[in-house]
Order: C-alpha cells, then sequence, then structure tokens
C-alpha cells in the first residue's frame, strides 16, 4: 500500500507538475511569462463576462425580460 502512494506522488510530483516548476523557474527572466496561466484565465473571464453583458443588452433591447416589482408570495 505505501508503494502505491508513492506511485501517486511520483507522478504528481515529477510529472503532472513538471510544467509548473518550469514556470516558477521563468520567473527569474520573466515575470509575465512565469504568470502566463493568470493571463490566459484573465482572457477567457474578460471574453465570457463580455459575452454576458451583450446577451444581457439584447434581450434588454427586445424587451423580453420581466422587469415587474414583485416580490415572492411567501414574503
Amino acid at each position: 500500500m505505501k508503494d502505491f502512494f508513492y506511485g501517486i506522488q511520483d507522478l504528481f510530483v515529477d510529472g503532472l507538475f513538471a510544467p509548473f516548476d518550469a514556470l516558477r523557474a521563468l520567473e527569474l527572466e520573466s515575470w509575465f511569462g512565469a504568470n502566463i496561466m493568470s493571463w490566459i484565465f484573465m482572457a477567457i473571464g474578460l471574453v465570457a463576462f463580455t459575452y454576458w453583458m451583450l446577451q444581457l443588452k439584447k434581450f434588454n433591447d427586445n424587451n423580453e425580460e420581466d422587469k415587474s416589482v414583485t416580490s415572492h408570495s411567501y414574503l
């Protein structure tokens, strides 16, 4: 059983985390390059936010949204 857990450790430490170790070593040369994953996630979030706002504007322009001021019946 001990070998099983050491195998999992070797998989993650030596294999799956190797790209992140390379990014950590890159930090000494380029801060922007080392944070490329953060830039990618921020770009994805910006694209998703822009799409969401454009969809909200489209529904608002078509008057499809119910804007009546009512509360739930249990309040």
